[in-house]
């Protein structure tokens, strides 16, 4: 059978904004029906729930501590492992095309592979690779580079200031005139970082990054084989869909999702409950995030603000879906679709309202850390449709790569290829996932380990800046979906709590010696 891998991504998408998972705010019939014909997985979970370590976690199919991108700014060596690196040295074309974010992409002074080439017009750099030989940068042979707007040097930018530089402004401008993250609200409600954006739909990044993949696709041979990663900006933040578009979704007409308390009183309590680091966010006295403006102080959010949010967020993953369609279609039309896996993913999830709270950080709850993740293989396969109910990783994704090429899964790989079925999860005993932040910013320090099992999410807090080490959150993910009640002190959970942190303790990666520097800011 002929190899052909297309990866789908998106940014800081929710499990709950497909319409497979449940969603009913975003039309999404083309991953819908992907999930269809394929596998679905009701709880996959990231590595780490920010970009640059749960990117990396995707490419090397290794845990945050052992790549040793710890936290954004942290740039992921030319040399780590790379499952592109295998894959194109088996023979498959591969190119990368939109958000990459294994290095920083703030860095004016260009030290960094990712924002030179677009600046050189090349479509990779040689480097050694991780085995000693020469190869593509990580792998990949053609390299199109976005990120969340227009201003910096990827290929995005770049394109859209050559030829409609007029549209470059639209944007939302994610730092201020102070050189710090904007809290400025351009909408309707005043809410953080959202704009109406006033550049035509085919002219946004979203359309860009699937007309680049389509361009690729057909500049290759009818017999290629091929892995192509095609990496959608949105539905990040800033929220700053075009204008055009804003017609799908009236805001006015959004429910509050579940997970917003509609009453302060009743916010306050559920954040109380847990680890302090919660609430002094709420209050705006830490920011343990870059990404989240200073400036910004979540109590202060409003119900309004929570509606024009989630639905400038849908729009976004609407026009994903159609990208999506079109790069399919244009697969088909080559003749390849029988022979050809899909997957779509995303790097991390967004709090979107949920607690009352915005954007992301070290906060291990569904809203961040559950995945959409759909695996349609290819129809030749003849693999059954099926729901996986059991603990899987983005961790996992390098090694089905490696099984759908028919590659041998290297040592180096801590993750297993993703099940097809409850049934072959079971016979593999695959029946936990492991998920760490670590965070030094501002004067901070905050670090987490969690462990998903067994329906439960147990985290435990290192001692930091914050924490003395004794603190943690426990939650029945059946009793409790919002994960509004935290059990870490609950007598009549003990035994279950010590011996899910006994595991967590047991499970830990080996971490990369020397800790890996941060070079800068995101």
């Amino acid at each position: 059978m002929t190899r052909r891998i297309l990866l789908v991504t998106t940014d800081q998408q929710r499990y709950d904004t497909l319409g497979c998972n449940g969603g009913t705010l975003a039309r999404t019939p083309v991953v819908d029906s992907l999930a269809e014909q394929g596998i679905r997985y009701e709880r996959a979970v990231p590595q780490s729930v920010v970009c640059m370590p749960s990117r990396s976690t995707i490419l090397s199919g290794q845990h945050p501590a052992t790549h040793g991108v710890w936290m954004n700014g942290v740039p992921l060596p030319t040399d780590a492992p790379s499952v592109a690196t295998l894959l194109h040295r088996s023979g498959m074309r591969t190119a990368l095309i939109g958000k990459s974010h294994f290095e920083p992409f703030l860095d004016p002074l260009g030290r960094f592979d990712e924002n030179r080439l677009a600046a050189t017009g090349a479509d990779t750099v040689e480097h050694e690779q991780f085995d000693g030989l020469p190869g593509p940068h990580r792998g990949f042979e053609h390299l199109r580079l976005a990120t969340h707007g227009a201003v910096g040097w990827l290929h995005y930018a770049k394109w859209l200031g050559a030829n409609h530089p007029e549209a470059v402004g639209e944007y939302y401008q994610v730092l201020d005139g102070d050189l710090e993250v904007n809290s400025a609200g351009y909408g309707d409600t005043g809410a953080p970082q959202v704009k109406h954006n006033q550049i035509p739909r085919e002219w946004y990044h979203t359309d860009w990054v699937a007309d680049r993949t389509i361009e690729w696709l057909d500049g290759l041979g009818d017999d290629d084989e091929w892995f192509c990663w095609m990496s959608f900006p949105d539905p990040h933040h800033p929220w700053d869909p075009p204008a055009s578009e804003l017609h799908r979704i009236d805001w006015r007409d959004v429910p509050l999702p579940a997970g917003y308390p509609e009453t302060a009183a009743a916010r306050e309590r559920i954040l109380d409950g847990k680890p302090r680091h919660w609430r002094l966010w709420y209050d705006g006295e830490l920011v343990s995030n870059y990404e989240a403006p200073s400036s910004w102080v979540p109590s202060t959010l409003t119900a309004d603000q929570v509606r024009e949010v989630n639905a400038l967020n849908a729009i976004e993953c609407e026009l994903i879906d159609e990208a999506l369609g079109r790069v399919l279609a244009a697969i088909d039309a080559r003749g390849w679709g029988e022979d050809l896996d899909v997957v779509f993913t995303t790097d991390h999830g967004e709090l979107q309202g949920d607690y009352g709270l915005l954007f992301k950080g070290p906060y291990h709850v569904d809203s961040l850390m559950r995945l959409p993740l759909v695996w349609r293989p290819a129809p030749s396969r003849g693999t059954t449709p099926a729901v996986v109910r059991a603990p899987v990783g983005l961790i996992d994704l390098a090694p089905t790569f490696c099984e759908v090429a028919g590659l041998e899964v290297p040592e180096w790989m801590q993750g297993a290829p993703l099940p097809i079925d409850d049934e072959d999860a079971a016979a593999r005993g695959i029946d936990q996932q492991l998920t760490a932040w670590d965070s030094e910013l501002f004067g901070v320090g905050i670090h987490l380990r969690t462990i998903t099992r067994d329906g439960w999410v147990c985290t435990e807090y290192l001692p930091g800046t914050v924490h003395d080490g004794s603190e943690g959150e426990l939650y029945s993910l059946e009793e409790d979906p919002l994960q509004q009640v935290n059990r870490w002190d609950d007598p009549a959970v003990r035994a279950l709590r010590d011996d899910l942190v006994a595991q967590l303790r047991d499970s830990q990666p080996p971490a990369r010696t020397p800790r890996l520097e941060v070079q800068a800011p995101v």
